[in-house]
């Protein structure tokens, strides 16, 4: 039975969640997506492969994160 705590790239609503929590005073349309991959794969809980991840993935992540924000 899979972790619930731990999150894959397809999880994109709850990386933003997450993201969100960690990094509330960040704009996130201001961050490159290099940045964003980083700070995704640092996520506790994080257990997607680097290498899986693509620009639309990181797109529907800041758009989880933008949606969290506001």
């Amino acid at each position: 039975m899979p972790d619930p705590d731990e999150i894959d790239w397809s999880d994109c609503h709850e990386i933003g969640y997450r993201l969100w929590e960690a990094r509330p005073e960040v704009d996130p349309l201001t961050v490159r997506f290099t940045d964003l991959h980083a700070w995704v794969c640092a996520l506790p809980g994080f257990v997607g492969d680097p290498k899986a991840s693509s620009e639309g993935i990181l797109e529907a992540i800041q758009m989880a994160w933008l949606d969290e924000r506001d």
